[in-house]
Order: C-alpha cells, then structure tokens, then sequence
C-alpha cells in the first residue's frame, strides 16, 4: 500500500479497519505509519493516512 503511486506522492491512502486487521495487523500496520513519520486517523470503520510528515490542520 505504501508503494502505491499517492502515496509516494504525498497524497491521502485509506484502508478498511476489516482489511488492515485481516492482512496486516493493527499494532503492524501503526508501527509502519509511525516509522515513515505519516499521520493516522481513523473514522468509522476506515483508516486514512496522510503519506506525508508535514504539519496538518483540521479546521472544524
């Protein structure tokens, strides 16, 4: 996932709770977010990266 075309970029990947927890592993999958110095969030039953290290906001 981490070598898809966006997220090479610096662009936004999303994966599904259900995907990350069959295939990778929740503790798995943060600890590689955090190594790359990328944010996580989650919201319903998704996890969205920012594949970037920079500062984000979130206005409202």
């Amino acid at each position: 996932m981490f070598a898809a075309k966006s997220a090479r970029r610096g662009a936004v990947i999303r994966r599904s709770r259900a995907w990350v927890d069959r295939d990778v592993g929740r503790r798995l999958f943060a600890a590689e977010v955090r190594r790359r110095g990328y944010h996580l969030t989650e919201t319903a039953d998704q996890f969205i990266v920012v594949c970037h290290n920079g500062p984000i906001r979130i206005p409202f």
